[in-house]
C-alpha cells in the first residue's frame, strides 16, 4: 500500500488545528488510559492501521495490560474493563458508527451515569478528534514509520 499524500506537509496549518485539539484533549482531565482505550477502539472501527499503532504502543508505555487491547474488539464480551470504561466504549462505538443510527437515549444515560456533562463533551471531542485522524490516515493511507522500515525489510 502505497501512500497518498503526505497532509502533514501538504496543509501543515491544518493538521496543527487537529493537533491543538489533542492537546487540549489531553489536559482534558480524562484518564489517559481511557483515552488511549477510546482512541484504540474507535480505529479499530476504522480500520486505522496507523492510529492502531501509535495508540497501542501509547497504551503500554501508560501501563495498559496486552490481555486488555487484545480484547478491546470484544470489549462487550469481557470482564476486563470497568464500568466506566464500558460506558465510554459503548459512547465510541455509537459515535463512530453514526450511520447505523443517532445515539439512542438509552446509550446517553448510560454515558451520563458514569460521566459528568463537561466528561461526556470531552469525550464526545476525543471520540471526534480520533474519528477525524482515522479519516486523514486511511484516506491518504499514512505509512507509519515502523511498517515501513518492516516493508522494506521484507
Amino acid at each position: 500500500m502505497t501512500q497518498r499524500l503526505n497532509a502533514f506537509q501538504v496543509a501543515p496549518a491544518a493538521l496543527n488545528a487537529v493537533i491543538a485539539i489533542e492537546g487540549y484533549i489531553g489536559e482534558c482531565g480524562l484518564e489517559h488510559s481511557l483515552l488511549e482505550l477510546v482512541k484504540m477502539r474507535a480505529s479499530q472501527i476504522n480500520t486505522c492501521a496507523y492510529c492502531l499503532h501509535m495508540h497501542a504502543a501509547d497504551a503500554r508505555k501508560a501501563g495498559e495490560s496486552e490481555v486488555r487491547l487484545y480484547l478491546l474488539s470484544a470489549w462487550e464480551e469481557s470482564e476486563l474493563y470497568t464500568p466506566r470504561e464500558r460506558a465510554a466504549l459503548a459512547w465510541t462505538e455509537t459515535l463512530t458508527r453514526l450511520s447505523d443510527g443517532a445515539p439512542s437515549d438509552e446509550a446517553f444515560a448510560d454515558l451520563r451515569e458514569h460521566f459528568s456533562e463537561v466528561e461526556c463533551v470531552n469525550l464526545s471531542v476525543a471520540i471526534g478528534a480520533i474519528n477525524m485522524w482515522n479519516r486523514i490516515n486511511c484516506g491518504f493511507r499514512t505509512r507509519h514509520p515502523q511498517d515501513r522500515s518492516r516493508t522494506a525489510a521484507a
